[in-house]
């Protein structure tokens, strides 16, 4: 199987996350913390700061998903408020990390979907996604469009990190009716 070519869809399997999965949700993050583009951090979290922040994402009553290839997390997807303000209350921000090894294959696309329609089912009516290092970071990029995010914004050079100055791309997608009714 070539490094690009989907996976078998039925051994793939997409879940609510549980505290079993943190260890390997921790290893997936850690290497795009030490490698990747996308992150902003410079140090990864231990095992339990990201059951912490899965706590978080938990008790705001927002998705935590993880995906499974052959009973392997092998990428993880989850909302938060995107903003703790009040008016902020019918927005969330995505974030979606795939295993570095394993990129290319529709999982982050998979993951993607069940998280939309988990957060379509709620009240909110936007999605927006702070894509890391943007110019660098096309696979994140085209995964955002292909899911109906549009790019709404740059912010050029807003983190330096191993050596370099890295931008952040806004993009986002209505969710529901988006802006085009009242909330209920």
């Amino acid at each position: 199987m070539s490094a690009q070519e989907a996976l078998p869809h039925n051994d793939l399997e997409i879940r609510p996350a549980s505290a079993d999965d943190v260890h390997a949700i921790a290893a997936i993050y850690a290497w795009h913390v030490l490698n990747g583009r996308a992150s902003f951090e410079e140090v990864p979290p231990t095992v339990q700061e990201m059951q912490a922040r899965m706590q978080k994402v938990n008790d705001a009553g927002l998705p935590w998903l993880v995906a499974l290839y052959r009973g392997v997390v092998v990428g993880y997807c989850y909302a938060t408020p995107y903003r703790p303000r009040p008016a902020y209350r019918f927005t969330v921000e995505e974030s979606i990390y795939v295993d570095n090894g394993i990129t290319g294959r529709g999982i982050g696309s998979a993951l993607m979907e069940q998280l939309i329609a988990i957060c379509e089912q709620g009240p909110w009516r936007q999605m927006v996604a702070v894509v890391g290092d943007g110019k660098n970071n096309a696979g994140s990029l085209k995964l955002h469009l292909r899911h109906g995010f549009e790019v709404v914004g740059t912010l050029r050079s807003v983190g330096y990190k191993l050596g370099d100055w890295r931008d952040t791309v806004i993009v986002q997608r209505p969710l529901n009716d988006g802006d085009w009714t009242l909330p209920e």
